[in-house]
């Protein structure tokens, strides 16, 4: 079976805004879920970090490495037999300049799979929560990669650092992303959808670019504890979607409710678990 490189996926995206795995470099029928299938997909997730953190240690960490770190769980997925669809990314390939983008949250899998895409398209740095760029060895690793950490206990430090950062960041020509839900959601809720990313973007004169993720192939265990319930049951005949929105301009209440709108529309396009 033919395997699809990061330097594939990339020229597909630039070129038409849109990647499909093609049948001839994934499995020909998805592999069975079972405690296998889950603990192979997970390592590709999870040594990402560690993998960062070596490579720090050793001063060889760079963009790019980590872009290639993240795509193996790409490869995986295609291995087991689940078809990744990447759409909508002529928008950000037409776009020049920063953007805050906007994206719903359901598993640690985003967080994996959208760096080497953003990527390919330009800097960016990503709000986390802080307990992950603590981990033992991977601090620097987590500032070196633009990793903004936030702790989630006061919600107006949260929103005057990622003000502060942000914009910072925003003026040197580096994107942000925001997971706008803060936590895993299986549903995506409107009550839940912070604003801090369409504020964020006005006060830094960008636009919003919405994302909306379709991640379900692993869940978040629901009665899970640490870094166990990252990781829940594994189901490959589940497809990997990633899809890019138009540019959403205007105030930061306008640009809060129009990217919200788009990500819900995509995701019950889907059938996935909505509500407002």
């Amino acid at each position: 079976m033919k395997r699809t490189t990061l330097e594939m996926f990339r020229e597909e995206l630039l070129r038409t805004g849109a990647y499909e795995t093609p049948p001839e470099r994934m499995a020909p029928k998805p592999r069975a879920p079972g405690w296998w299938t889950t603990t192979s997909f997970s390592w590709s997730v999870f040594s990402v970090f560690p993998r960062c953190a070596i490579s720090e240690n050793l001063r060889m960490l760079t963009t790019d490495k980590w872009a290639h770190y993240c795509f193996v769980a790409l490869r995986k997925a295609e291995a087991f037999g689940t078809k990744v669809t990447a759409d909508g990314w002529e928008n950000r390939r037409d776009y020049e300049g920063p953007v805050v983008y906007l994206c719903n949250h359901i598993s640690t899998l985003e967080t994996i799979l959208l760096p080497f895409v953003l990527l390919t398209f330009g800097p960016f740095n990503v709000v986390v929560k802080a307990s992950l760029s603590h981990l033992p060895a991977l601090e620097r690793a987590a500032e070196h990669m633009g990793l903004v950490p936030i702790g989630r206990t006061s919600p107006r430090e949260d929103l005057m650092t990622i003000f502060r950062v942000g914009g910072e960041r925003i003026a040197k020509g580096i994107s942000f992303l925001i997971f706008a839900q803060g936590r895993r959601q299986p549903v995506f809720e409107r009550k839940g959808w912070s604003s801090i990313g369409a504020k964020l973007a006005e006060k830094a004169g960008v636009p919003v670019m919405p994302i909306a993720v379709k991640t379900d192939i692993q869940p978040t265990r629901p009665n899970g504890k640490g870094w166990f319930k990252d990781f829940g049951t594994v189901d490959p005949s589940k497809d990997i979607r990633l899809r890019c929105g138009p540019v959403q301009k205007g105030t930061s209440r306008e640009m809060h409710a129009a990217s919200f709108d788009w990500i819900k529309a995509q995701l019950d396009e889907w059938n996935m678990p909505t509500e407002g």
